[in-house]
């Protein structure tokens, strides 16, 4: 009977979010610029819940928690990284919307046909960013799965009804495009502050009487509440590279760049730059969750770690309750799933079928060629989760270090007018290609981040062959 009520708790928050996204999209004419980027029309508020429904996934409730549990100290790299990459979004993201608001871009690579004048530079960008995107879906359906799990107490097949839930949300992307999303957001990210205030709070309270009384006992138990070392496995250097990694690289996926195109103005994502780092105060709590975790139940290892605390809510309090965490978790999958989608189906039918073969070339035909290819890439990111996983920050990190190698790209195509094709495509295909070699051979010279030794090398090659090329490609600002 609990997992009947917690399971039912789940399943009306799902539908009841998909139902209200579709009621709200339901008189929208899908064009292209309507499907892929909500008709570049999006004000502040309705932005600032779309990228906050796009940046705080499951990560933001399993991962972190699980980190948290497992290392200690080192999981603070979540509070510091986020925060930098929206000190970097004030003076990048601008810049990026008024170039596509002027030339129209749709998707990521598209940048590279406007400001590098190469197709094949493009080509190359938009492979890279499917196969980065990928895992970031599957690790949003691992995350799905343990929902379910600890919602079912374990008396379900949570595989099969995460399958069920993603094919739902193909569904649900491929009818609304990203407004459907957004929409939907507004939903997830109320029921992710009212998830998270509890677990951060109640959890603490209920076993130790405040959250400084939790901390007594972790300094008493010698908790990992500092970091070890400074060249040691997530010493001093590795937390340092990791948040300079991740924050340079926050907004360099496809999906974020949707989100900025579909800005009414720049200063719409100058103010969310401003007010965005208020939402990291959250993680705090999922902080606070994951150290009671330790505490209550140690001893826990590999996947495990990443639902301590849900198993807390599960055992300590009724089954609404958990329905109400998992429901909010959920959600934390789903939702940033939809604006992943959607992103790779937009390369996919634009930037591959449209500029490379010639396919799809028309407003109609190009809605319908992304609202197909959503469901093929949905589908492959499907199979291969059934057939590989892996733990959640895992996964995160390998997603960062391949989307941070388009930094220089970036930042230099906008602040450096003498960076070149050449140079840009010499770091960018390095710097990938060391992210994964570095990556495969475990290799993390000096306790150096990896992706930020190989995004170093990357700006490095970036410069130099921009130097000795003798054509410079400026971008009118």
């Amino acid at each position: 009977m609990s997992a009947v009520s917690s399971l039912g708790v789940v399943v009306a928050i799902v539908l009841g979010t998909v139902a209200f996204a579709l009621v709200s999209v339901r008189h929208m004419k899908m064009t292209p610029q309507e499907y892929i980027v909500g008709g570049r029309g999006f004000g502040a508020v309705f932005l600032w819940v779309l990228l906050a429904g796009e940046i705080y996934t499951s990560f933001t409730f399993l991962g972190a928690a699980g980190w948290t549990y497992g290392f200690g100290a080192p999981a603070f790299y979540i509070m510091a990284y986020g925060t930098v990459g929206y000190v970097l979004g004030y003076f990048l993201l601008p810049r990026l919307w008024k170039i596509g608001k002027e030339r129209g871009l749709l998707t990521a690579p598209d940048f590279f046909t406007a400001r590098y004048n190469s197709r094949n530079l493009a080509t190359f960008a938009s492979i890279v960013h499917i196969v980065a995107i990928v895992p970031y879906i599957t690790l949003q359906l691992s995350a799905l799965q343990t929902f379910l799990t600890i919602a079912g107490y374990g008396a379900i097949d949570a595989r099969l009804g995460a399958v069920l839930a993603f094919l739902l949300t193909l569904a649900f992307i491929f009818a609304t495009g990203l407004r459907g999303t957004a929409w939907s957001s507004i939903v997830k990210d109320a029921l992710v502050l009212g998830a998270l205030i509890f677990v951060g709070l109640a959890i603490p309270i209920h076993f130790f009487g405040s959250p400084a009384q939790m901390f007594d006992q972790l300094r008493a138990a010698n908790a990992h509440l500092t970091l070890d070392g400074t060249f040691s496995a997530k010493g001093t250097v590795w937390f340092i590279s990791t948040v300079l990694l991740t924050g340079i690289g926050f907004f360099m996926g496809p999906q974020s760049n949707a989100a900025v195109f579909s800005a009414k103005d720049g200063d719409v994502l100058r103010r969310n730059a401003v007010f965005l780092p208020v939402y990291q105060l959250i993680m705090l709590l999922v902080f606070f969750a994951g150290f009671s975790a330790f505490l209550v139940t140690p001893g826990l290892t590999g996947a495990a770690v990443d639902r301590s605390f849900l198993v807390l809510v599960a055992h300590y309090y009724p089954a609404w309750v958990l329905g109400f965490v998992c429901g909010a978790g959920a959600l934390c999958a789903l939702v940033p799933s939809t604006a992943l989608l959607l992103s790779v189906a937009s390369i996919s039918a634009k930037n591959l079928a449209g500029d490379v073969f010639g396919v799809a070339r028309d407003d109609q035909a190009r809605v319908l060629l992304t609202r197909v290819m959503v469901v093929v890439v949905g589908l492959f990111a499907l199979g291969l989760w059934l057939v590989y996983s892996r733990t959640l920050v895992t996964l995160l990190l390998v997603y960062y270090n391949a989307i941070s190698q388009f930094a220089p790209a970036y930042f230099l195509g906008f602040f450096w007018p003498r960076v070149t094709t050449a140079g840009v495509a010499t770091g960018l295909v390095a710097g990938i290609a060391l992210a994964l070699i570095f990556a495969v051979g475990n290799i993390t010279p000096f306790g150096l981040n990896p992706g930020f030794l190989a995004l170093c090398i990357n700006a490095l090659l970036t410069i130099s062959i921009s130097l000795l090329t003798s054509k410079s490609l400026a971008l009118e600002q």
